[in-house]
């Protein structure tokens, strides 16, 4: 169970950072992180840092499927793990 959560931990912090270094760059006209690679990180359990970093950096809120589908992962996220739980 610990090593569950301090992957979630990881990969949220890494979800976060991706989004202010993909701001970071957007600004400084510098290569960008593809956006594949924000939604995998938030695929792969980092859905509430990419949220959080979107918004705390103000970064990919104008583009509706960052808007929409991250809060989306984050609801199935929280539905699989309800349901998963609940087998314990």
């Amino acid at each position: 169970m610990k090593i569950l959560i301090l992957y979630f931990v990881l990969i949220n912090l890494v979800a976060w950072g991706l989004m202010g270094v993909d701001k970071h760059r957007a600004q400084k006209h510098e290569w960008r992180i593809p956006e594949r690679t924000l939604f995998a990180a938030a695929l792969l359990g980092g859905s509430l840092g990419a949220i959080l970093g979107m918004y705390l950096w103000h970064h990919k809120t104008k583009h509706w499927y960052f808007v929409i589908g991250m809060p989306l992962i984050l609801a199935v996220q929280i539905v699989v793990g309800i349901w998963v739980g609940s087998w314990f």
